[in-house]
């Protein structure tokens, strides 16, 4: 008979336990600790707990653990359990009731055996087999079904051979055993059905964003992988911080809910790229939108070099009369001349379309000359320069594909992405995913966008995923515009903006230091950019 003292502790101990469960977010861990609870709670030797397989029809083996032996399987202990699911019918659909777990999920019923090897209702004979490979002695059993708020049982808890506190000699379980087991096995099947419901409800959730990010990427497909990519880099550099444990971010820690907020912030860091028309996000070259317009320009130089030739041609008919040959070659070569005048006109127009590196001054100057010298007929007979004032804006970026209109719509998804994710009624342990995710285009100078913020202003998880963005952004081998950079290049424009107030220079020390860069190289790029980085050539 148990004290009464004795009763309140393990009471005490069952509410402590209950308290503890409802916190732990690992499933694994959950599952080991309802068994050790109940191990400790009733005094039991050993233990299994069992969780009803997805179609019902099988009890799956979860942990075990038998202190005597040293036996632990499963849950955290690294050693995968090898044993085959305990059948709940048999091969006719008949119950499976000579087994006691089955039995106990099967009815729902508590099933508490006093010793195994004279119950005559179960079978036995594989706890035998084990006793005698072991030199174990199976005793005491008790089976207690673990069901949901629906009355469903999801899974057995089990336990094996109780032991006197004093002597440590085995006995039955007694009825206040049973009592306890069985409010546990209640508690415990609330906290595994909670969170399973929670991972369900972020399952769910993280399918809805990746939804948004498959709408991205098939709206455009050379930042769909960027969208990927920049939350792998983003938890690189964060683990790598958290693991720092010198120097100014040494303050700075980790546990799984901030994991996974800053996963989730990763994730739709760039939501807002759906309000984004597609021909500015992916403008691989200055002219293009729905097409690229420079095949509208080689028509018009066309028609210019046809005018030029049939104005030839019927200047040289006016001289046949006065079979005047030498005049007749002059204006061929004239002709001529003025031909590869336009052809030169053009091959530069093709050329600097392309935007892949700055323009000089006299370049820009050329390309308004072209614009503003040639004229051409359009269709209505009517004489137009040959450039519109839109292509010679466009013509004249001096780097890059988009001009300053566009830049400001590109810029505008993260005004976007803000008000989207403001807009969510976030959950406590993910409030600050608007904050990550918004600031990765802020400057630690405050010279950034869209809200200008200062280092100070800004959490160490926003100014991670600044890093991650540019550094994917430069390196990136999928952009319209542009090859991926090789990392001795990446990595030298990352120490500039380092030293310019851009990026965090504590983070790109640890960037640089873990070699958090060279890792999402070998995992993210091409064998061609992975080139050798040597931080003294910076200095």
């Amino acid at each position: 008979m148990d004290s009464i003292e004795d009763l309140l502790r393990r009471l005490e101990q069952l509410n402590a336990v209950g308290a503890a469960l409802s916190k732990e977010r690992d499933i694994n861990r959950l599952l080991e600790s309802i068994l050790v609870a109940a191990k400790t709670i009733t005094h039991a030797d050993g233990g299994t707990l069992y969780r009803v397989t997805e179609d019902r029809q099988a009890l799956r083996f979860e942990i075990i653990k038998t202190d005597s032996l040293k036996i632990a399987m499963g849950g955290t202990s690294g050693k995968a359990i090898d044993f085959p699911n305990l059948p709940l019918h048999d091969d006719k659909g008949q119950p499976n009731d000579s087994l006691v777990a089955a039995y106990a999920a099967i009815h729902a019923q508590t099933v508490n055996i006093a010793d195994a090897y004279t119950e005559p209702n179960f079978d036995f004979s594989g706890t035998r087999q084990f006793d005698a490979r072991t030199g174990y002695r199976s005793q005491s059993f008790l089976a207690v079904p673990m069901k949901d708020h629906e009355g469903d049982v999801i899974g057995v808890l089990q336990l094996i051979n109780a032991k006197r506190k004093l002597s440590g000699g085995v006995v039955s379980f007694s009825s206040a055993d049973q009592s306890l087991a069985e409010s546990l096995a209640s508690q415990a099947a609330i906290a595994i059905t909670n969170r399973n419901l929670m991972s369900q409800l972020e399952a769910l959730f993280e399918s809805f964003i990746n939804l948004i990010n498959l709408a991205i990427d098939e709206k455009s497909h050379y930042t769909g992988g960027h969208c990927q990519r920049v939350p792998a880099l983003t938890m690189m550099l964060a683990e790598a911080v958290n693991a720092h444990s010198e120097g100014p971010l040494a303050a700075f820690s980790m546990d799984d809910r901030d994991r996974y907020e800053l996963k989730i912030a990763g994730l739709l860091h760039d939501c807002g790229k759906v309000t984004t028309p597609v021909h500015v996000v992916d403008k691989a070259s200055k002219l293009q939108t729905l097409f690229d317009r420079i095949d509208l320009i080689d028509t018009r130089f066309e028609v210019v070099k046809r005018d030029e030739e049939i104005s030839t041609l019927r200047a040289q008919l006016a001289l046949r009369d006065q079979k005047d040959a030498a005049a007749e070659a002059k204006l061929l070569a004239q002709c001529r001349e003025s031909i590869d005048a336009l052809d030169a006109d053009r091959a530069f127009l093709r050329h600097v379309n392309q935007g892949a590196e700055s323009m000089k001054d006299a370049d820009l100057q050329r390309v308004r000359d072209i614009g503003q010298q040639h004229i051409w007929r359009n269709v209505n007979g009517l004489e137009s320069e040959l450039l519109t004032t839109d292509e010679v804006e466009n013509l004249t970026i001096r780097g890059g594909t988009l001009t300053s209109n566009e830049r400001e719509v590109i810029n505008n998804h993260i005004v976007a992405t803000i008000k989207m994710l403001e807009q969510l009624p976030w959950p406590k342990h993910l409030k600050n995913v608007p904050e990550y995710a918004g600031g990765h285009h802020e400057r630690m100078d405050g010279k950034g966008y869209p809200k200008g913020l200062t280092r100070e202003q800004m959490s160490v998880q926003a100014r991670v995923m600044g890093i991650a963005d540019i550094f994917e952004a430069l390196t990136a081998r999928d952009r319209p515009y542009k090859q991926g950079m090789k990392l001795s290049q990446a990595m030298g424009i990352m120490h500039k903006f380092r030293t310019g107030g851009h990026i965090d220079p504590d983070l790109f020390d640890i960037f640089v230091k873990e070699g958090v860069y060279l890792r999402y190289a070998h995992q993210f790029l091409d064998p061609w950019q992975i080139d050798s980085v040597n931080p003294q050539a910076w200095e």
